[in-house]
């Protein structure tokens, strides 16, 4: 028998499968898919928030050069992010942060070569993102006139609070890692089996043995004994009755 089991094992080729079996196996050892599914968006779900903070956006925009003033466009929104200004913005919004830090929460971009000019804040806190953008357009246009004495800037419409983050790859993370874990589980699955020496069918047996399978023992369980042996009793009682009569 020893000798029969290193054979199976040694010389056992790759093994048939159906698309029935694999539906069959899936659903055998479906707690492992489950599981493995579980921890791998679980971590996810750690690891997104652990390591990104959600961030908010909002802005304004300012037109740049109205009436009959006149300078060159680029200076001028270079001069929006300028360390002067920042510096006003950061006292006015009691902000313990230096000018170059609030210079890099800034954008400001020209609307399609118009006169239209966009400042753009980002912040951990959408109050604080919106109160950036909005005093930066103010400081601008208050500054502008005592450092180059222009007047020509005008408010267009002031930053509004939005409380949606724009990194959402939070769950793109999540998503990814519940995907692994699925993928993960179901070739673990397939892995077990592939190492589960154990016969299934009758040509594995013939094969292995060398001999032709004469019959097959049913699966055996707790609830089928029971029912066999109630049935069995009826029967007896049944032929025991014809008897008497």
């Amino acid at each position: 028998m020893h000798k029969i089991n290193e054979h199976h094992f040694k010389d056992q080729g790759p093994k048939e499968i159906n698309l029935r079996e694999y539906f069959t196996l899936i659903k055998k050892r479906f707690w492992i898919i489950l599981l493995v599914t579980l921890i791998a968006g679980a971590g996810g779900y750690i690891y997104s928030n652990m390591n990104s903070t959600p961030l908010y956006e909002t802005s304004t925009r300012v037109i740049i050069g109205t009436g009959e003033e006149e300078m060159d466009m680029n200076t001028l929104m270079v001069m929006i992010t300028d360390p002067m200004i920042m510096e006003t913005v950061a006292n006015e919004l009691q902000l313990a942060r230096s000018p170059g830090q609030i210079a890099g929460q800034i954008e400001v971009t020209q609307i399609e070569e118009s006169q239209v000019v966009s400042i753009k804040a980002t912040d951990s806190d959408p109050e604080t993102a919106m109160n950036i953008a909005n005093s930066t357009a103010a400081m601008f246009k208050q500054e502008i006139k005592q450092i180059l004495d222009f007047k020509g800037v005008q408010l267009l419409s002031e930053a509004e609070l939005n409380t949606a983050p724009i990194n959402t790859d939070q769950n793109r993370t999540l998503i990814m890692a519940i995907v692994f874990g699925l993928m993960t589980g179901i070739g673990l699955v397939f892995i077990l089996d592939a190492m589960d020496g154990a016969i299934r069918k009758e040509d594995e047996a013939e094969d292995i043995l060398g001999v032709p399978v004469l019959g097959t023992i049913s699966n055996m369980t707790k609830r089928k004994f029971v029912n066999k042996k109630k049935k069995t009793k009826e029967m007896a009682v049944r032929g025991e009755t014809v008897d008497i009569k």
